[in-house]
């Protein structure tokens, strides 16, 4: 699974974590006593898409009671100040409780599409860019062809403060290699099992100039951070740094799942980590000289539409 992506500063397919993180770790007495900071916390985050009618709120708090299957866009999103930025990380994520399954399909951000609301063809996280949250999930849906029930938007910034906030984490690294790229960090990452913090997570996932895989290995890096985390998050030890896991969290996290979706998914929904699916949506590069772009065939539009609606099946 490899596609092009460029600039220096990727986002990190880590989205689904940071929800994961506040619904699996929030069980048991210490949740009860720590239920208010939760509680406002996620109000904190909460962001509803414009023009979202109370019928469709209704209908999609419906599902989740029933425990049917949902659909979550994440997006990776770099916000600096006076640019909005771009949705560099865009999946399309899955959750079926009654096959205890969760599927993350990636769609590369130099993916060829239109840009639906602006009646344009340009690269798929240009939508965020022109037309924020809803422009972007706007599009998503149509080139999929799948509706996404919710999103959850995360800025890159709360990656580092998320892995210290649980502590470290553990990833398996198949390269050898000194971190010397933009951040100079002077990082060494030694091949096998590492433990990481924060600034050290951020450097491996934003390598790719060494990697001779390229973004696709900088992609599947992004990956064992995210099950890194989602592991670290979920296990007891974990209780402890509730507190800076919301904190973490912070401003960085904006979604239009409410509270009470949160705590009946965390309920109806968890052991969908039983069985993990990841993709990356395939195509082919513009050739050299010419502005980059990932076109993607109609079969393999009807391969990724096909895998989301199957997991979407009740």
């Amino acid at each position: 699974m490899r596609a092009k992506k460029k600039s220096k500063k990727k986002k990190v397919m880590f989205t689904i974590l940071s929800i994961l993180a506040v619904l699996v770790v929030a069980v048991g007495a210490y949740f009860y006593y720590l239920y208010d900071n939760v509680e406002k916390a996620v109000d904190e985050m909460y962001k509803p898409i414009e023009k979202e009618s109370k019928a469709e709120t209704k209908q999609k708090q419906e599902t989740i009671n029933k425990s049917e299957p949902i659909s979550i866009l994440l997006m990776g999103v770099d916000e600096r100040k006076g640019d909005v930025g771009r949705s560099d990380t865009l999946i399309a994520m899955t959750l079926n409780p009654a096959k205890e399954k969760m599927q993350m399909i990636s769609i590369p951000r130099d993916t060829k599409t239109e840009i639906v609301g602006r009646g344009t063809v340009n690269k798929i996280n240009a939508a965020y860019a022109y037309g924020g949250v809803k422009m972007a999930k706007d599009t998503v849906e149509a080139f999929t062809g799948v509706k996404m029930d919710y999103y959850i938007q995360v800025n890159m910034e709360a990656l580092s403060a998320l892995v210290d906030a649980v502590g470290g984490i553990t990833v398996q690294n198949d390269l050898d290699w000194i971190d010397e790229g933009y951040y100079k960090k002077g990082y060494h990452y030694e091949k096998g099992q590492l433990q990481l913090d924060g600034p050290k997570a951020l450097g491996f996932v934003r390598m790719r100039h060494l990697d001779p895989n390229g973004d696709f290995g900088r992609n599947e890096r992004q990956r064992e951070v995210i099950n890194g985390i989602i592991d670290k998050a979920t296990s007891v030890s974990s209780v402890t740094h509730f507190n800076d896991i919301l904190a973490a969290l912070g401003e960085n996290v904006k979604t239009n799942i409410a509270f009470d979706q949160m705590m009946d998914i965390q309920k109806n929904y968890r052991n969908v980590r039983n069985d993990i699916e990841q993709y990356e949506v395939k195509g082919q590069g513009t050739p050299p000289g010419q502005t980059y772009y990932l076109n993607v065939s109609e079969e393999e539009k009807t391969k990724v539409h096909n895998m989301l609606s199957e997991n979407l099946a009740k």
